[in-house]
This record gives C-alpha cells, sequence and structure tokens, in this order.
C-alpha cells in the first residue's frame, strides 16, 4: 500500500466531509472538527461490515479494501500519531475503544483487527441493565484521552437497551509554535463578520519571515509547530480569502476537486508586511450520521450490513444509529491545544521576491492542522468570530 497516496485520498474525502459539515451544521458559526477521527471509526464499522454496505463504505472512504483501511490505521497509530513530547514535540494521544454488550462476542477475526491495526481494547459493558453506567464510563475515557478537553462524547440518553457496541475515537494535540508570538504585542483590532458587522478582537502579530503564499483569490500561512526529534513535522494552515465574505466560495472550491490542500501549500519564508492573526478558542460537537446519509453513505445505519463484528445472528440485524462527534481547540501565542472525539505530488515552488506580503486575517477563514511529512489532517475548521466559542 501506498501511505502517502492513502493520506492523499483521505485528504479529499476530510475537505468534502468538511464542505458539508459546514453547509448542515456551522453556516454561520465557528467549527472545529477532526475528519481523522470519523474516518477511523468509519474505518472501525468498515472492518466489520460485508457485502454492499462493506462496498458503499470504502467507495466513500476513498479506499481500495478494508485491508488498506487496517493498514492505513495501523500507520497511523504506530508511525503518524505516537506522542512526540519526550523527543520535544507536540504532545500527542490517538486513542480508538470499543465496548461491546454482554449478550455478544466479538468475532475472533474482527477482535484481532480491532487490537492490532486499530490498537483498540476492548471492554465489555451491560447496556441492557447498566447503560447509565456505560454512557459515563466511555465518557470518562474520552475524558482522559483528551486530557480534559472533551468530558462528554456520548450525551446523556444515546445509549439504551437496544445499544450493542460503541466504537470510538479520540485525537488529542498540543503543540507550540515554532516561532511563539510575544504577548506584549497582542493587540485589539477589528474584525469582519459575513453580516458586514464587526467585533474587536485579540490579534497577534510578529515581524519575522513567514510561510506564506498568494494565490488567486486567497493567500495561505503556514505556522510550523516545534519539532521533535523525530522526522514529523505539524503545521497550522490559515486558508485567508481576499473578499472578506469570501469563505463560502473558497470552501466550495476547496470541496470540489481533488488534492486542493495538497497543491496550496506555501513552502517559503518571504517577509511580511502588516500580519494580524486573531486568537481564538472553539468547542462544537455534531451527531454526523445526518451529514453521511446526505453524502451517500446510507447503508450502515439502515441494517443488515455488519454481519461481521460479533457471533451469532444478532449480526444481521446490527446498524449505526449515531456518529457523535465533538472537537475543541484553542489558538494563542504559545501554540495550539486541540482534542476531538467521536464515537461510531506536484508542487509548484514559489517565486522568490523581496516584495513584502500582507497577510491580515480580519475576516473569515479556513484553518487546518496537518502532519506535513504525510499530509494527515488532524483537524479542520472556520473562524467566522474569534470571540463566538
Amino acid at each position: 500500500m501506498d501511505l502517502r497516496e492513502s493520506i492523499l485520498n483521505q485528504t479529499d474525502v476530510s475537505v468534502m466531509l468538511a464542505k458539508h459539515v459546514i453547509s448542515a451544521h456551522a453556516k454561520d458559526s465557528n467549527l472545529v472538527f477532526s475528519p481523522l477521527s470519523i474516518h477511523v471509526v468509519l474505518g472501525l464499522i468498515a472492518a466489520g461490515s460485508d457485502g454492499p454496505t462493506r462496498l458503499q463504505l470504502l467507495s466513500f472512504l476513498n479506499s481500495k479494501s478494508t485491508e488498506e483501511l487496517d493498514l492505513l490505521s495501523s500507520q497511523l497509530v504506530t508511525l503518524v500519531l505516537a506522542d512526540g513530547s519526550a523527543l520535544g514535540g507536540p504532545l500527542l494521544s490517538f486513542a480508538n475503544g470499543v465496548w461491546v454488550d454482554r449478550s455478544v462476542s466479538l468475532k475472533p477475526a474482527y477482535k484481532d483487527i480491532l487490537e492490532n491495526s486499530y490498537r483498540a481494547a476492548s471492554v465489555q459493558a451491560d447496556f441492557q441493565n447498566q447503560a447509565v453506567e456505560a454512557t459515563k464510563e466511555v465518557n470518562a475515557w474520552a475524558d482522559k484521552e483528551t486530557n480534559g478537553l472533551i468530558k462528554e462524547v456520548l450525551p446523556s440518553g444515546s445509549i439504551d437497551a437496544s445499544t450493542r457496541l460503541i466504537l470510538a475515537n479520540a485525537v488529542y494535540f498540543k503543540g507550540a509554535w515554532n516561532e511563539k508570538f510575544d504577548a506584549s504585542e497582542t493587540k485589539d483590532h477589528e474584525f469582519f463578520l459575513l453580516n458586514g458587522s464587526s467585533v474587536k478582537a485579540p490579534f497577534m502579530t510578529s515581524k519575522k519571515k513567514q510561510y506564506l503564499r498568494a494565490f488567486d483569490g486567497f493567500k495561505v500561512l503556514g505556522l510550523p509547530y516545534k519539532q521533535g526529534e523525530d522526522k514529523r513535522k505539524f503545521s497550522m494552515y490559515i486558508f485567508l480569502p481576499e473578499a472578506k465574505d469570501g469563505l463560502p466560495a473558497l470552501i466550495e472550491k476547496a470541496g470540489s476537486g481533488s488534492g486542493f490542500i495538497e497543491h496550496h501549500l506555501p513552502h517559503e519564508q518571504v517577509k511580511v508586511g502588516d500580519f494580524w492573526i486573531p486568537k481564538y478558542k472553539i468547542a462544537f460537537d455534531f451527531e454526523a450520521s445526518g451529514v453521511l446519509k446526505g453524502m451517500g453513505l446510507v447503508l450502515p445505519f439502515s441494517g443488515g450490513g455488519l454481519t461481521e463484528m460479533v457471533d451469532s445472528s444478532t449480526g444481521q440485524n446490527l446498524y449505526v444509529s449515531d456518529v457523535f462527534h465533538k472537537s475543541v481547540i484553542e489558538v494563542n501565542e504559545e501554540g495550539t491545544e486541540a482534542a476531538a472525539a467521536t464515537a461510531a505530488v506536484v508542487r509548484l515552488r514559489a517565486l522568490l521576491t523581496e516584495d513584502k506580503l500582507d497577510f491580515v486575517a480580519d475576516h473569515p477563514f479556513l484553518f487546518v492542522l496537518r502532519e506535513d511529512m504525510t499530509g494527515v489532517v488532524l483537524y479542520i475548521g472556520q473562524v467566522l468570530n474569534p470571540l463566538a466559542g
């Protein structure tokens, strides 16, 4: 399997998913979510499916086989998303968990995939008699794996006596900027909203050279995080439309072709003129099954195709009822802290120029948190108002 190609395919799915999540849940609000987290949970579902359901999941995830998905997850867990803090890089946690009702048992082959490809420990639960306790257990797991940022991935009442399995993923990232911003330089400036009004928000600034590139109608800024002793490089990219109200059109453009992120990254540092980025903190949660169905992924939610998960005839009637997702991100002078939990190369070199480029992010923009060696996208979001949560 070509890991790079698999990740490029995954990134295309991520951007398409972001476009649909924004359209359905965040037309007028800030957004952050982890397409990677949702992708992994869908991979867990695909590994336990067969027939048309499996084919539809593979088609949706742009993958040739469940073996390819399993191998991708295995590589992500062991290589890309291993904690880097001991080596001086970002603090990372990427965990999968499976809770199984005591009335059923996992098929040995599925249990093997969960443990070896997804590093997911399976835990027995009693959903039929102790649904509230099981909910608390899953939420405590998410709380621990996201360093306390996500207290509750499963809402109250989401588990009942008909629940048989819960498949969950949590991803946590905390990285310091390679070049931290001087907090004494942070000043309040106007941030223009999509409705034409504005708010006063704190903006960070720097006189240092930046990874910055101008394209037709938008600019892209790359902010690298402090790198550890390994080869991984994490960066945040801000996609800023020229027009104050240009974000919806930019998202439409990003989600309508393949390779958009890959082909629009800055690779050279340039001198900057006016340079301002708002601080922001966003928390966002949504139930993803409606978006996924709207994108054509319907069979896992209708039942009949999840026969490879558990022994016994129960498997014939399993279906996915909900996919809950919750994300949090904070961007400030020091760096970024982010968490998410889900339950259920052609390159143009930038022309070297001594002209200074301005980058004033004083209106709505898209952001992407990415590992640059592999291209894995951990988080995608939009800032419509840096003062809103």
